[in-house]
């Protein structure tokens, strides 16, 4: 059945938006021969767009021709704003970026484990509100969308926890602060007119490494996070799965050999997070007597390997030692061959294979990245140690790589979260709207 007039309209003017977006500024005959459409299609279009304020001439081409250069035509990025937020157990990281995902201000709060939930949320919304004002954005209703430039649309949230399936809300979760349930809505209600949507941060972490990162490419993957705490994300076939309650990836409860205990209901002490979470990396640094007394940086778990990393390019003389970080591992302290540094990162790809080989074995994705600060201040070292352990424990090819975001990529994915929801309503404006969206890989 054919379609109609006006959802043959919507279709084409949803294709130009996606090729202006992902193209750049174009010429009305740069979209006709990207689009397969008429010249008279495209005209239409073109004007449509213009009326509606979605797109505006932002130049001429360069070409040469006779008679006047042909304009060209690019989105209206201040048409709508956008925030991200990445919540943390000790404080919120916000950015706020135009329709097209242009930073245009950010900062940062940290919230003491002491600070009551109210003054708490307070603080992360009072954040959100600040770093809007800086970008312009402004709270308005729908209505008021075409009238009213940089408008604050969608706000994407990166939370740790699970995120029911059903409803999208952030689960009450043992060991998590109450403030980052209350902070979703103290965010709608201050901000009556902004979506709000809530994702898991590892979740958005892998969206965003497959769209800017390491992941880039590859429809099946899982990014195991490293940080303050451990988990994973995993997408198959292009689509992130979530599994029946919001767990899957839950990996920091997976019991494994190496600890005192098994892990609890309420409690993921004695599986994998005993292995590989920030506290446990920072303690068998000591193990192996690296100076984490003279770190004052933190994360400190991330420093530390960064520093070993560091320390055994130096004597590899991959890395000249004098850009060895504050607190760093001087190479003089240990002979080459088995050094404090060697023998700690061995140890530290050994706890962090047992996880990989146990997401091996059950989902085969051909490809794991080390993700969030610990993973990236591994880098390829600490990968190729993991993936050579991984050729070893497992039949299954493996490519294991290291994170090019780090810490970064949940904002990131937050904020391409949000650029999505805002883009999938405003670029099909004939559409109803959705009361919530969310994330879509690949």
């Amino acid at each position: 059945m054919p379609a109609s007039p006006s959802t043959a309209r919507a279709i084409n003017d949803r294709l130009a938006l996606r090729l202006l977006q992902r193209e750049g500024p174009l010429t009305a005959g740069q979209l006709k021969q990207l689009t397969g459409l008429s010249r008279p299609t495209v005209a239409d279009l073109v004007e449509r767009l213009t009326v509606s304020g979605l797109i505006t001439v932002v130049g001429e081409s360069g070409e040469q021709r006779r008679g006047p250069n042909a304009r060209l035509y690019g989105i209206v990025a201040d048409r709508a704003h956008l925030a991200a937020l990445d919540v943390r157990t000790e404080g919120v990281a916000v950015t706020v970026s135009d329709l097209l995902g242009r930073e245009l201000a950010g900062a940062w709060v940290p919230i003491g484990g002491d600070t009551g939930t109210g003054p708490a949320v307070e603080q992360a919304v009072a954040l959100v509100e600040r770093v809007a004002k800086e970008a312009g954005a402004v709270d308005v209703s729908p209505r008021e969308f075409g009238r009213a430039r940089g408008s604050l649309h969608t706000v994407g949230i990166g939370a740790p926890g699970l995120i029911d399936p059903v409803t999208g809300e952030l689960r009450d979760s043992t060991g998590l602060p109450e403030w980052h349930r209350r902070l979703v809505a103290a965010l709608q209600e201050r901000l009556p007119h902004a979506r709000v949507i809530v994702e898991n941060e590892t979740n958005l972490a892998a969206l965003a490494e497959q769209r800017e990162g390491a992941a880039r490419g590859r429809d099946t993957f899982v990014l195991l996070w490293l940080g303050h705490g451990t988990g994973a994300a995993v997408v198959l076939d292009g689509a992130l799965r979530r599994g029946a309650s919001g767990g899957t990836g839950e990996i920091g409860f997976l019991p494994v050999p190496g600890t005192r205990a098994l892990p609890s209901a309420t409690d993921c002490a004695g599986g994998f997070h005993s292995l590989a979470g920030a506290a446990a990396v920072v303690g068998l640094a000591g193990e192996h007597g690296l100076p984490g007394e003279r770190l004052e940086r933190e994360p400190a778990a991330a420093e530390l390997v960064r520093a070993a990393v560091i320390a055994e390019a130096s004597r590899a003389g991959g890395i000249p030692p004098d850009v060895s970080p504050a607190g760093g591992i001087p190479p003089e302290d240990a002979p080459t061959g088995g050094s404090p540094a060697a023998r700690f990162l061995d140890a530290l790809a050994d706890r962090v294979a047992l996880g990989v080989a146990s997401v091996v074995a059950v989902l085969d994705p051909g490809c794991v990245v080390l993700g969030g600060e610990v993973g990236q201040a591994g880098g390829d070292a600490l990968a190729a140690r993991v993936g050579q352990r991984i050729g070893r424990m497992s039949p299954l090819p493996t490519e294991v790589r290291a994170s090019s975001l780090g810490g970064g990529a949940v904002l990131r994915g937050a904020l391409l979260t949000a650029r999505d929801r805002a883009q999938d309503e405003l670029f099909a404006p004939s559409g109803p709207p959705t009361q919530r969206s969310r994330p879509v890989i690949g």
